[in-house]
């Protein structure tokens, strides 16, 4: 859903990786909007990168596949949905099988954006 407060921003990624993520995030139930604006909010709300970053020390060192990464990925994920629903703050979800994001309150109840 587009708000006039909107901006578009265009990035530049490997064809592979856009369609991973795509892929990825489609499976957490949003699209590639959806997943930037919550790495976004994440960023902003810690006043950091929400992960680590680190030329010298990373937990994403020589060693570690793709799988690896997104496997992490999706669990931190996963945990910032239960730390919310436990404090009871809805969390935005896309649903693909409609194409609409959503919030998900703690009991279930779905409230679907308007277009």
């Amino acid at each position: 859903m587009k708000s006039q407060g909107d901006v578009q921003v265009t990035i530049r990624v490997d064809k592979n990786l856009k369609e991973s993520a795509e892929s990825l995030f489609s499976r957490l139930g949003m699209n590639m909007s959806t997943a930037f604006n919550v790495f976004l909010r994440k960023a902003v709300s810690e006043d950091a990168i929400p992960f680590p970053v680190s030329i010298k020390s990373s937990r994403f060192v020589a060693g570690y596949s793709e799988d690896d990464i997104t496997n992490a990925f999706q669990a931190a994920v996963q945990r910032e949905i239960v730390g919310k629903k436990q404090k009871g703050i809805p969390v935005a979800r896309y649903d693909g099988e409609t194409r609409r994001a959503y919030l998900e309150y703690p009991d279930g109840t779905r409230v679907y954006a308007k277009e």
